[in-house]
């Protein structure tokens, strides 16, 4: 029986370049909504935006370029990770957004245009709930963006790794010092497909009973770094290379290989859970006896019963708990069928995106009682279908929202969507 759909409201912030942004969407305790809007332009930043579900409307708070204080650069384009509380504070971090196309790859750019220098680096920010002032905490080294982070809550530590190469960056708030403790996985999205070139992991994970990382790679390795040693390791005994994920060449971009997609820790069970981007299973990590257990296929229910994967070569970002710190959302494909066949994609792409047309489908897992519930396709109120949805976060009072892509005046831009269920 086909399912009822979802209606999702799309609003416009005011941007009219915003481009596709990936995880940079969080509810913080003051029931407000913060997101950054992210662009592609040589010349033109990422913003950041205030949206409050009491009064419906949003707010334009920052351009990312300007609190890094950077003129004539390449500006920064994106946020790519999400927004971390603590203590009255957001915390976050600035990528590069303008790429330059190298043998069909996206690549930082090494000839800058119009005459600007080059990307001087992505930034760990914060942001103070109460008085709305940003601040510069630290600069990525060699012009690296940061592609992912993480933070330690409880002791205020941050985490992340960079941009092409794939440094693990650990910001220490105590002195204000930035540690570069080097390359995680080869060289990276800089290497050479076939050879070093390897995808890097997009989420990261803090232990907080002794405050170490957990992160993966393409090989399916499972990385820790403990910040009192200030070492970097490899986990023996247990890693990401299980059947059900499928097989990858770790060396060719295309996807995201073993790497889990992204991944939260749940205190009632001292374990983190995880999904795997392309197969869609969820899995249960525990670094105290570490190894992988699968839970559940968390793709929506047209794609289970296919077999097949979806479409995002990647997988998705939209994978968070809710307001209840039990119940999983995630933001995932489902097929789409024409007189009975179902539409097929591209079988091979060079880097990371959608292979062909899919639904977004709102899939919940309460961890406690393992209850799956696919809450059905998410259109727009005019039929069309939301796209490249890599990002999400849940209000208080239960609402869906995500960044994702619709038709505004004439432009495909990406910005804020809300949905509510139930």
């Amino acid at each position: 029986m086909p399912q009822k759909p979802l209606v999702a409201t799309p609003y416009y912030s005011g941007f009219e370049l915003a481009h596709d942004t990936y995880n940079a969407i969080t509810a913080a305790s003051d029931g407000n909504i913060y997101y950054v809007l992210c662009s592609d332009s040589p010349t033109v930043g990422g913003r950041m935006y205030q949206y409050n579900p009491t009064t419906d409307q949003t707010r334009f708070l920052a351009d990312l370029t300007e609190v890094c204080s950077e003129t004539n650069a390449i500006p920064q384009g994106k946020s790519h990770v999400r927004f971390y509380e603590r203590q009255g504070k957001l915390y976050f971090a600035t990528h590069v957004g303008y790429y330059q196309l190298i043998n069909d790859m996206e690549c930082l750019p090494v000839e800058p245009p119009n005459g600007l220098n080059l990307y001087p680096g992505g930034h760990f920010l914060s942001y103070d709930l109460a008085t709305e002032q940003l601040e510069d905490l630290a600069l990525a080294p060699q012009g690296e963006g940061i592609l992912t982070m993480t933070m330690d809550k409880e002791r205020g530590d941050l985490y992340g790794i960079t941009w092409p190469v794939g440094y693990f960056l650990h910001y220490d708030p105590r002195t204000g010092t930035l540690h570069n403790r080097g390359a995680v996985s080869a060289k990276g999205e800089a290497g050479t497909p076939g050879s070093d070139y390897r995808v890097l992991c997009r989420s990261m994970v803090v232990d907080p009973r002794d405050g170490a990382v957990y992160f993966s790679t393409a090989e399916g390795h499972i990385g820790r770094y403990r910040p009192e040693t200030a070492t970097l390791e490899q986990l023996e005994n247990v890693d990401l290379r299980l059947d059900y994920f499928g097989r990858y060449d770790p060396t060719q971009p295309g996807s995201m290989g073993y790497n889990w997609r992204k991944i939260f820790w749940y205190a009632p069970e001292q374990v983190a859970y995880g999904i795997h981007g392309n197969s869609g299973y969820l899995f249960r990590f525990d670094p105290q006896r570490p190894g992988i257990e699968l839970v559940e296929r968390l793709t929506s229910e047209p794609s289970r019963r296919s077999g097949m994967f979806d479409q995002f070569s990647y997988g998705y970002l939209g994978f968070q708990l809710g307001p209840d710190g039990h119940t999983i959302y995630y933001l995932t494909g489902g097929p789409i069928y024409e007189n009975g066949q179902r539409l097929k994609g591209l079988d091979h792409i060079a880097r990371g995106a959608a292979k062909g047309l899919e639904n977004l489908h709102l899939v919940t897992f309460h961890i406690p009682t393992r209850t799956y519930s696919d809450h059905g396709p998410i259109f727009y109120a005019d039929g069309s279908r939301p796209t490249y949805v890599n990002s999400l976060t849940i209000a208080a009072d239960g609402t869906v929202c995500f960044l994702g892509r619709f038709w505004h005046k004439g432009r495909e831009i990406q910005d804020l969507v809300r949905v509510r269920v139930g």
